[in-house]
């Protein structure tokens, strides 16, 4: 276990944190989504290669300039869609060594500086006892960013070897003890708000994992409850595409830390789901974008769960409905009358 203090330099450039700078956060949520408050020039990694010709080296500055703006953008977003943060929270952002949760730090460490309300950030990893983790890279690393972190080890890697089979895919009872030690850990750090990594592709696929394997129409919510009632669990990186993950880690030249858990596990479901879609993106471009629009325009009477919809009570009221049959028409109608005047036209 390892701690360092809050540099003085996080906590600078945020607007007046009165209860009223809290108000205008939500009335007034630009500061989270101005690309250009907090984006400059993205940061040159360590190691970047000086070889380079000087229009190939400011072709990358631009593009990954731009890369950052839109990292930026989208977390931004995600926080002000479903207020993810709020005056005076205090945000534990789960640290696996990941590209996913080094990005995320890395975005909210910049959106930190320009937010119109006062949050903090604890950085914490838990450290499983996996054989060969190497334990010295999150707290390297994490103390060069000069900011409040914590490693808890537990040994979670027994307990799970000794209770599934061998062949047997591992995630299901891992998360549930790594849920409830970040739970502990939260509680005793006083966070009320814990961050994960996931992103819209994990959104999807999780999306399809439980409407194939679970049957059930159920996703990965931006923002929930904790299972015991106690924090709020965001995903503030709800919005962002894998991909851009991807180039974002290999900019920053993060160290990642591979998952020799469960990552090295073949055929695993969420594996086979991911790839579906990356076909379906390939053969249909765009469909990606489209679907996970679709997590966003649910019309509960439009689907059978009568939990959501009161299809028992349901009756005719001589009122138009705008989910009535004409919701089913490949195009919208015109709205202006035509040769037949006021007669509605059904599409049969």
């Amino acid at each position: 276990m390892q701690a360092t203090t809050l540099a003085d330099d996080a906590l600078t450039d945020h607007a007046a944190h009165t209860p009223e700078a809290a108000a205008l956060a939500v009335e007034h949520p630009k500061a989270w989504l101005d690309d250009e408050a907090g984006a400059g020039h993205a940061d040159a990694p360590a190691g970047a290669s000086q070889a380079l010709s000087a229009d190939k080296r400011v072709k990358i500055e631009r593009e990954t300039h731009k890369l950052e703006k839109r990292l930026c953008r989208l977390v931004g977003q995600a926080i002000v869609d479903f207020n993810m943060i709020e005056e005076g929270d205090k945000v534990m952002v789960c640290m696996s060594g990941g590209k996913d949760s080094y990005g995320m730090l890395d975005i909210l460490l910049k959106l930190q500086k320009r937010a119109p309300v006062k949050f903090d950030i604890v950085a914490v990893n838990l450290d499983q006892k996996q054989p060969g983790f190497p334990d010295y890279i999150l707290p390297e690393y994490l103390g060069s960013l000069g900011i409040d972190y914590h490693i808890e080890t537990q040994d979670t890697y027994s307990i799970v070897k000794k209770n599934i089979p061998e062949g047997k895919t591992m995630c299901s009872l891992c998360s549930r003890l790594r849920r409830g030690i970040l739970y502990t850990v939260a509680r005793r750090l006083g966070c009320n708000k814990i961050a994960l990594g996931h992103h819209r592709d994990d959104m999807l696929q999780t999306f399809f994992l439980n409407m194939f394997f679970g049957g059930k129409l159920k996703g990965m919510p931006p923002k929930l409850n904790s299972d015991n009632g106690e924090f709020i669990v965001i995903r503030p990186m709800a919005y962002v595409y894998e991909r851009d993950l991807v180039r974002w880690a290999e900019h920053r030249e993060f160290p990642i830390i591979p998952c020799t858990l469960c990552g090295s596990q073949e055929n695993l479901q969420r594996k086979q789901i991911g790839n579906m879609l990356r076909d379906w993106e390939k053969q249909y471009p765009g469909r990606i974008k489209s679907m996970f629009t679709a997590l966003q325009n649910v019309v509960p009477s439009h689907l059978m769960d009568r939990e959501l919809f009161d299809f028992q009570g349901l009756k005719a009221n001589g009122q138009p409905d705008e989910h009535g049959d004409k919701a089913f028409d490949e195009e919208p109608l015109p709205k202006e009358e035509g040769p037949l005047g006021g007669v509605q036209v059904v599409q049969l």
